[in-house]
């Protein structure tokens, strides 16, 4: 396991057992944000770095009975409070690395992915991954239910200019990783990328 995985999954190891206490109003930000996906009924979609399972409830909902909802994660911990939540009922687990995903190649219709682009060792390359796994007009959603700003404010920082989810910096490295970005919302209440897989 390289540095930065190590890195990864002591960072989120311990914060797992308080992180949803910690961020309990998040739902209602999550559910907007799946409902800008434009999922539906039957659709196949993962949330990419899924940590306790927030997004999985409105992720089924959105594909309904019929549709197929992943969430991996690299944190066993995190997957065990997705367990103790009970959000298993709404989609599989998988203990994976967005690096290199269980999956064939465009064998998904969307990604959710909240939180995740910091997290990234090699944000191109691991968006190229998440790229592979979707078919061609598939979509993908990078959202954090607070924007740069409000973020950066509650952990104690400014933002710095080389913020990956910046628009000037954000647009380029989807569209060099495979994506077309299509919307972007960066308020104090929300951020929300969405980007289609190119062809």
């Amino acid at each position: 396991m390289s540095d930065d995985h190590t890195r990864v999954q002591e960072f989120f190891t311990a914060r797992a057992a308080d992180w949803d206490r910690k961020f309990p109003d998040d739902g209602p930000a999550y559910a907007a944000a799946v409902a800008e996906l434009g999922l539906r009924p039957g659709d196949r979609v993962l949330d990419a770095g899924c940590g306790t399972g927030r997004a999985l409830t409105p992720l089924r909902a959105a594909v309904g009975a019929s549709g197929v909802v992943l969430g991996a994660d690299l944190t066993p911990a995190m997957l065990r409070e997705a367990v103790r939540a009970g959000r298993e009922r709404d989609g599989w687990l998988l203990l994976a690395d967005v690096a290199a995903l269980p999956l064939r190649t465009g064998s998904l219709d969307a990604v959710f992915a909240a939180g995740l682009i910091a997290h990234l060792p090699d944000p191109a390359g691991n968006l190229r991954e998440l790229a592979r796994v979707v078919r061609p007009g598939g979509s993908l959603a990078l959202f954090h239910p607070l924007g740069r700003a409000a973020l950066a404010a509650r952990q104690g920082r400014r933002i710095t200019p080389d913020d990956l989810r910046a628009e000037p910096h954000l647009r380029p490295l989807l569209a060099g990783s495979g994506w077309r970005l299509t919307w972007y919302v960066d308020e104090d209440a929300r951020f929300l990328a969405l980007a289609v897989r190119e062809d």
